[in-house]
């Protein structure tokens, strides 16, 4: 399919509906445009709908189940990431029976201007539909310059370290000296709670250091081992 196959439907910076030619929205910043659909529960409903309150857009996103608000997360953890929106457009295509529309389930805005459309299933919940609405969107990303990612499952070990990091995500959590001073402690790698304990008592540095995790400031191997008093945690290059 060629581009003037497809159109889009989003809300504009006035909350009013809009549908274009895909070639009229790919310089949009939907990552700054609210959702083109509300998230609803109702009773009976196989999965959990559930709100992710992002640290890089200090925004509330909308999840479908907790696969989705999963996913969010590793999406606000990335350092890539600087704009992150849920339900960010419908998109519209001519499909095997008629015209057909699919939302995807996230849009990122990365560091280096692209765009990053992510759609969440795991491959045994795919069917015949689905697989034709992300070939579709891959299809449509390709034409906008966009990359396309379609997620499922999560390795357990990094999603159980990435979930615990998360709880401190807040700025809220980032206290001087404290956050100085660990980051000169770690500038040789070394065990997390005894470094933590060299800055003070751990009740107060370790929400700080776990803040630090999370920005990035200071880093640690999180898909090897579950996170422990002797992880590993050295000051990162780069952070967030």
């Amino acid at each position: 399919m060629g581009q003037a196959a497809f159109e889009v439907g989003y809300v504009d910076e006035d909350c009013v509906g809009r549908r274009e030619p895909l070639s009229a929205c790919w310089t949009l910043r939907f990552e700054r445009l609210s959702p083109v659909r509300t998230v609803k529960s109702y009773k009976g409903q196989r999965s959990v709908t559930r709100d992710y309150w992002a640290a890089t857009t200090a925004r509330q996103l909308s999840c479908e189940s907790h696969l989705e608000r999963h996913h969010a997360m590793l999406m606000d953890f990335d350092p890539q990431v600087t704009g992150l929106v849920g339900q960010p457009f419908r998109l519209f295509w001519p499909g095997r029976r008629g015209r057909r529309g699919h939302v995807p389930d996230f849009f990122a805005r990365l560091d280096d201007g692209g765009g990053l459309v992510v759609d969440v299933r795991p491959d045994e919940h795919i069917e015949p539909d689905d697989a034709e609405a992300f070939a579709a969107t891959a299809r449509a990303c390709e034409l906008a310059g966009w990359a396309f990612r379609r997620v499922g499952a999560i390795d357990p070990v990094l999603l159980a370290n990435t979930r615990w990091l998360a709880g401190y995500r807040h700025p809220r959590n980032h206290r001087e000296p404290a956050a100085s001073e660990l980051a000169a402690v770690f500038a040789e790698p070394g065990g997390l709670l005894s470094g933590a304990e060299r800055v003070g008592d751990r009740l107060a540095v370790l929400p700080v250091l776990y803040h630090l995790l999370w920005r990035r400031v200071l880093e640690v191997d999180l898909e090897s081992c579950l996170l422990g008093p002797r992880s590993v945690v050295r000051r990162a290059v780069t952070a967030r």
